[in-house]
């Protein structure tokens, strides 16, 4: 993981040039990244992935693919949002502007992840097993159904950013 001011401040995940990948951390074993026989790993099934977020089946689970474009990524849970650093001159600007970016969004549809508890951010490519030799960022999220949603925003003249955002749906 990158960290770009003090340690412990916001953990940020970037790929070797592909999307990101949150994966619950009960199914990591089933994930194999790059790796495997067949003629689409499920690196090349993450890649496919349309738009700027996309599910992918994974053991009797669903990743969350962050697509799109590589783009440094952090998770911040006081809003409930993957923050993706597209341009912005600090860390500091990128993170100022996240309020008025939630609030001014323009969001894509909406997908539902059922997810069963925490999940990892990490390079695709990478097989599940061995996320801890990668950059990855461990997310904790309550078991339950999430309605997705994404969106590109300009908060500043020279600040972009992608924000993919969890908002955990009720149960019944």
């Amino acid at each position: 993981m990158v960290r770009y001011v003090d340690p412990g401040t916001v953990e940020w995940v970037e790929s070797g040039g592909g999307p990101l990948i949150a994966v619950p951390e009960t199914v990591l074993p089933f994930w194999a990244g790059a790796d495997g026989d067949e003629t689409a790993s499920d690196y090349d099934r993450a890649c496919e992935i349309e738009g700027y977020v996309g599910l992918l089946p994974v053991g009797d689970s669903a990743a969350l693919v962050l697509g799109d474009e590589p783009a440094s990524t952090a998770y911040l849970p006081e809003h409930g949002t993957f923050v993706r650093w597209c341009a912005a001159d600090s860390e500091a600007e990128l993170l100022a502007g996240v309020p008025d970016a939630l609030a001014t969004a323009v969001w894509d549809d909406e997908v539902r992840w059922n997810v069963p508890g925490t999940v990892v951010l990490f390079d695709p490519a990478w097989p599940g097993s061995e996320t801890e030799r990668t950059e990855h960022v461990r997310v904790v999220l309550k078991p339950g159904a999430y309605a997705v949603r994404a969106a590109q925003v300009q908060p500043g003249p020279e600040t972009w950013l992608g924000l993919v955002q969890l908002r955990r749906l009720p149960t019944g």
